[in-house]
């Protein structure tokens, strides 16, 4: 692999590791800590609970992404 690969896949783990852990916290802070305190209705927990399934989906797009780099540059090694 180069090195120019390997900082890309790197950068490309640590935004996909950063989306995750993002989306949960501020899926769990909106749903069980800023909802509850302020009041809000039930129903916007849908629209959070949307709003994470759509990062997390997003990450999984990534998630694919890094993978398929990875054969290809592993193939690119061996071949």
């Amino acid at each position: 692999m180069s090195v120019d690969l390997d900082r890309t896949i790197a950068a490309k783990g640590r935004h996909i590791s950063l989306v995750i852990a993002g989306t949960m916290l501020a899926w769990l802070a909106l749903t069980m800590i800023i909802g509850p305190a302020i009041g809000m209705p039930g129903r916007y927990a849908l629209l959070f609970d949307f709003a994470a399934l759509a990062g997390l989906i997003y990450a999984l797009v990534n998630i694919v992404q890094l993978w398929r780099m990875r054969q290809a540059s592993k193939n690119e090694n061996q071949g």
